[in-house]
């Protein structure tokens, strides 16, 4: 097997999942003991856990003023919304982009831009199916607010999901991130949103695939216009 090939096969995991992946596997050898098919069962159900947790490196654009794709998933929303109050952004609507994780994405979060994180805020609620409008709103969340270079900010949210139940940060308010770099993941199905500086346009559409650190939702130095989608 070539190179390229393993290392769609074989990824480096998130040090998250390596507690997750020994129960899963302690459980499969337990299954085996108790009856073989069960097993099996759980070699797949292992498999799944693994690739769950995968963390694969990702070739990020490098202009200034590109922002790209937070997470993995699929564009559910495109819309104009206040940003969350405890984020201290002001009530003015941002253009929000919201991108829905199913459990088969890899759910490592990635920093959208470069910018130093003025400002994080946890807030608890609850656990709606993250694909809904009231997620945004209801569901709990973990928010980074990233001041840019030229001094404006833009926000990412962590949205819970219906089966996740835990939001990971692992930056510090005033680290500095560059775009696409690794800040936290949320386990089992979530949704994270972006909100765009003021009249910044999307350049995806909904119901488009995103990839966390490639795929290019905006750019903040220029000017085009919203780019329209549709299926074919």
């Amino acid at each position: 097997m070539s190179a390229p090939m393993m290392s769609a096969v074989i990824m480096p995991i998130h040090r998250e999942g390596l507690k997750f992946l020994a129960i899963f596997a302690v459980v499969t050898l337990i299954l085996f003991l108790i009856w073989a098919p069960l097993g099996w069962v759980g070699v797949g159900l292992t498999i799944w856990c693994y690739y769950f947790f995968r963390d694969p490196v990702r070739v990020v654009p490098q202009r200034a003023g590109l922002v790209v794709s937070p997470a993995d998933g699929v564009v559910s929303s495109i819309e104009p919304a206040a940003p969350p109050p405890e984020l201290e952004m002001g009530a003015e609507a941002l253009t929000r982009v919201s991108i829905f994780m199913n459990v088969f994405n890899c759910h490592v979060n990635r920093a959208p831009v470069a910018g130093q994180v003025a400002r994080i805020a946890y807030r608890p609620g609850r656990f709606f199916n993250a694909s809904l409008d009231k997620a945004s709103e209801h569901n709990e969340r973990n928010g980074l607010v990233l001041t840019l270079e030229d001094g404006r900010a833009l926000a990412v949210v962590q949205i819970a999901g219906l089966v996740a139940r835990r939001i990971l940060c692992e930056v510090s308010q005033g680290a500095e991130l560059a775009t696409g770099e690794r800040f936290g993941m949320i386990r089992f199905g979530s949704r994270l949103d972006v909100y765009l500086p003021q009249g910044v346009a999307p350049l995806i559409s909904e119901g488009q695939t995103m990839v966390a650190g490639e795929t290019v939702l905006a750019d903040l130095q220029g000017g085009e216009p919203a780019r329209p989608g549709r299926e074919i």
